[in-house]
């Protein structure tokens, strides 16, 4: 399912990263990794603050929809 649907505080597995090669990339270097652990902190309107590799990220929801729990 898409990070875009989990609720906050829940602890998740990404299980993959879509999209085309320069989002996937872009994505990694932020932290999203395949087999990482990513919570989301908050959901403001589809936009989400998530805690990835002990760094506090926000994404937009077409992001989030790329990256898959």
């Amino acid at each position: 399912m898409p990070l875009s649907m989990v609720k906050a505080g829940e602890e998740n597995i990404i299980r993959r990263v879509g999209g085309k090669e320069e989002t996937r990339r872009f994505l990694e270097n932020l932290g999203f990794v395949t087999g990482g652990v990513v919570t989301v902190v908050s959901e403001i309107a589809g936009n989400l603050i998530v805690n990835v590799k002990d760094s506090r990220v926000a994404i937009g929801k077409d992001m989030a929809n790329k990256i898959l729990v």
